[in-house]
């Protein structure tokens, strides 16, 4: 399985969980979009930093070739899964009082 398949994977697995798992739907609020756009900087900057260094290096095979920032997109999507998914956790604990 190819870093692509499985960076779409994850967030096909998030939409799922914050959709119908834990119901937060939270991809319909304006809270999640401000957050992730506070976020998606340091993420960018994160993956350039550690990219450009050769500090992390991918398979030319195993994904699209797309870079931002000098990592490659699949890395964006794979961080939108992750906040996406921990966001969505937070909000159902929260809601049941963890």
């Amino acid at each position: 399985m190819s870093y692509t398949q499985i960076a779409v994977s994850a967030v096909f697995l998030a939409l799922i969980l914050d959709f119908f798992i834990l119901k937060t739907t939270l991809l319909k609020r304006k809270v999640f979009w401000t957050s992730y756009a506070i976020i998606l900087p340091f993420q960018l900057l994160t993956n350039w930093w550690l990219t450009s260094r050769n500090i992390v290096m991918y398979n030319a095979g195993s994904i699209i070739g797309t870079r931002i920032a000098s990592a490659p997109v699949e890395d964006l999507l794979f961080g939108f899964a992750l906040i996406l998914g921990v966001q969505s956790s937070w909000v159902y604990l929260g809601r049941r009082g963890v």
